[in-house]
């Protein structure tokens, strides 16, 4: 199996996999580091990848891809599953905090692309030559009990607020320090999608 986009590891090794038949992959240079010295003790080799349209894997060799936030080529995932292997994804769509963002930042502020959807992968998937076993799209909402922690989670989600700072969003913060005071929470909402996919057998 191969779990693209492993961060630190910590999902994959939660499942047990298979010591010799599972990789990962990674493309932020600190997490690659971080898990090509914790996961070989494990039995899993871990590859530096740079160009989803370039996994550095041979036609074939996998009987499960799984991805979690990770972005993908739809037809390099099919290249390197095995006839009727599976692949697994959950994403991150493109409305996830799009509304705060826009409250906070106007319009643009978002780098994201609004029209990362449960269609959009979908249909790619399809295109490569994917049967979607079953698919799901959820926005659920995320609250924050305080500006304090809604300050906190803009700054580092930089691809959702790009340019916030406590100066910049300083009036519209207060409107929300009082939504807070209101209501108990600050309200985001929040957008995800799921796909299970398999290469055909022929």
């Amino acid at each position: 199996m191969l779990d693209m986009g492993t961060g630190g590891g910590e999902f994959l090794l939660s499942l047990s996999p298979p010591p010799g038949k599972t990789y990962a992959t990674e493309s932020y240079p600190p997490n690659y580091e971080l898990c090509r010295a914790k996961l070989p003790a494990y039995g899993i080799e871990v590859k530096l990848v740079k160009d989803d349209e370039a996994l550095p894997f041979e036609d074939g060799c996998f009987d499960l891809v799984i991805n979690r936030h990770e972005s993908f080529s739809a037809r390099e995932v099919c290249r390197i599953l095995k006839p009727g292997g599976v692949f697994v994804t959950q994403q991150v769509g493109g409305m996830n905090n799009r509304e705060l963002s826009r409250f906070l930042l106007g319009e643009g502020a978002m780098t994201t692309p609004a029209d990362i959807n449960l269609a959009q992968a979908t249909g790619e998937l399809e295109a490569a030559g994917f049967e979607v076993l079953e698919r799901q799209e959820c926005f659920p909402e995320l609250h924050f009990t305080d500006v304090g922690a809604l300050v906190y989670f803009a700054k580092i989600i930089e691809w959702e607020f790009a340019g916030f700072s406590v100066d910049r969003c300083f009036e519209r913060l207060l409107d929300l320090h009082q939504t807070a005071a209101r209501d108990g929470y600050i309200a985001s909402r929040e957008h995800r999608f799921f796909i299970l996919a398999r290469k055909p057998f022929m």
